[in-house]
């Protein structure tokens, strides 16, 4: 094959890959957070141990505030504990938190999102 041939063939599988790939995205079926189930499951792994009661009081100054923060930056939090230091430019690095979150599905992490996002706490201001 020559040059130009070449070319046109790698775009052509990139075109066919990314057609792909939002094909399977739009089969996937979409799950809509449930924020009671965020709650079981914040109860069910103890957040509130570090994170405080109504997760808006840390034990500690080291540990964040979560009550009220945006769930789309929970989600994606919980997404880069989950895939750790393999990637230093989207895991994050904390033994504990990777521990507790390895169990957790997207939809439980989109659950567990939904219920802090619901909280009132210092971060924001509910209007």
């Amino acid at each position: 094959m020559n040059k130009p041939q070449q070319a046109l063939h790698t775009m052509f599988k990139a075109a066919c890959a990314s057609v792909a790939l939002v094909g399977a995205v739009a089969l996937t079926p979409a799950h809509a957070a449930d924020a009671s189930a965020g709650k079981v499951l914040a109860d069910s792994h103890n957040c509130a141990a570090c994170h405080g009661p109504g997760l808006n009081k840390p034990v500690s100054p080291q540990y964040p505030k979560l009550a009220g923060q945006h769930a789309d930056y929970v989600y994606w939090a919980l997404r880069q504990y989950q895939m750790g230091t393999g990637n230093p430019h989207l895991g994050r690095n904390n033994a504990i938190m990777q521990a507790q979150v390895q169990s957790l599905s997207p939809g439980d992490m989109k659950d567990l999102a939904a219920y802090i996002e619901s909280l009132n706490g210092d971060l924001v201001q509910k209007k």
